[in-house]
């Protein structure tokens, strides 16, 4: 019977899929140098808020297949991986509703400053009718500027549809025909977008080449009017860049559910900065992502090691591997 390395304790709706297919170790741990005597002869793992770096992999012979709770998958050296034939699945579009949602409760928090106002008005001190109506916006006939147009991307412009805002979008591995199909402008440069919005939301995947893909230059192209939102990962726009951009009004705001080091220390310079609203990475933290991500993941471990190709991988070129010509 092939072995499942489980990182953190999944849901009922993940293990009762699992059942007794495999043989699972339900480690509670994020670090395989720490339980070594489970990972020698792993031949799956789920992670769950872990790394697997490459010395990890090549310290696990048997293994076959890795899977993420979530969409992401920085916490992964999928070079290693792939180099190894081994498929490191992703929950594409599990947690797509829960991180689009989140992404239009933090608009609203920002752009209608609701944090500010609920903790002035617990203390007393809010006066009403007396707050500032320059510092916010109505939504509606403004411009939603989206770079990253994958599952979530497109979720947050039919919601900022919605509120009848226009849409416009970069992603460099989406056709411009799939987007003005939509009824959305497509641009091929990122700064027009960055230009033209009066809100900024991210949703690309954390990548060597989208590190530090917002830094001042990229913050100066926006209206001083603008805000600009991260549901994504932390790192992709440099925080204290970000930081100086809304201290000296070169933005007028932004919200954020993702830091470059989680959880963010309190003396961060972003933290304290003006016209932010934060928080602590929970985007997709809803019943129902739960469960999508639980089964979605546990479903791609026992195709994976059944030996069907699964379709939703960070690293499709594997299935060029030997391992998967036999």
């Amino acid at each position: 019977m092939k072995k499942v390395i489980v990182t953190k304790h999944l849901r009922k709706e993940g293990l009762s899929i699992l059942g007794d297919k495999v043989k699972k170790a339900i480690v509670n741990d994020s670090i395989p140098d720490t339980f070594v005597d489970e990972w020698k002869d792993a031949n799956g793992i789920i992670i769950w808020g872990g790394k697997v770096g490459k010395n990890d992999i090549e310290n696990a012979p048997n293994l076959e297949v890795i899977a993420t709770v979530g969409v992401g998958y920085d916490n992964v050296d999928v070079d290693a991986a792939t180099k190894h034939g081994i498929p490191v699945c992703i929950s594409a579009g599990a947690n797509a509703r829960a991180v689009a949602e989140i992404t239009i409760g933090l608009l609203l928090a920002v752009d209608r400053r609701i944090v500010e106002e609920h903790a002035a008005t617990r203390a007393g001190t809010a006066l009403r009718f007396g707050g500032h109506p320059e510092l916010s916006f109505e939504l509606y006939e403004k411009t939603m500027g989206l770079i990253g147009l994958g599952n979530i991307g497109k979720l947050v412009g039919k919601m900022a549809e919605a509120f009848g805002m226009k849409v416009i979008g970069y992603d460099p591995y989406v056709t411009r025909d799939d987007i003005e199909k939509l009824g959305w402008t497509y641009y091929e440069n990122c700064d027009d977008v960055l230009k033209n919005a009066d809100v900024v939301s991210i949703h690309v995947p954390k990548l060597p080449s989208t590190t530090n893909f917002i830094t001042m230059r990229e913050l100066k192209l926006m209206k001083n009017t603008a805000v600009i939102l991260n549901t994504a990962r932390g790192g992709i726009i440099n925080e204290n860049d970000l930081a100086d951009a809304l201290n000296n009004d070169i933005i007028a705001g932004a919200a954020l559910d993702v830091f470059e080091n989680e959880p963010p220390s309190p003396d961060s310079k972003l933290l304290h900065a003006k016209n932010l609203v934060c928080a602590p990475h929970n985007g997709a933290q809803t019943l129902e992502a739960m469960i999508n991500m639980n089964t979605m993941c546990t479903n791609a471990v026992l195709a994976v090691l059944n030996g069907e190709k699964w379709a939703y991988v960070a690293n499709p070129e594997v299935y060029n591997h030997p391992k998967w010509k036999k």
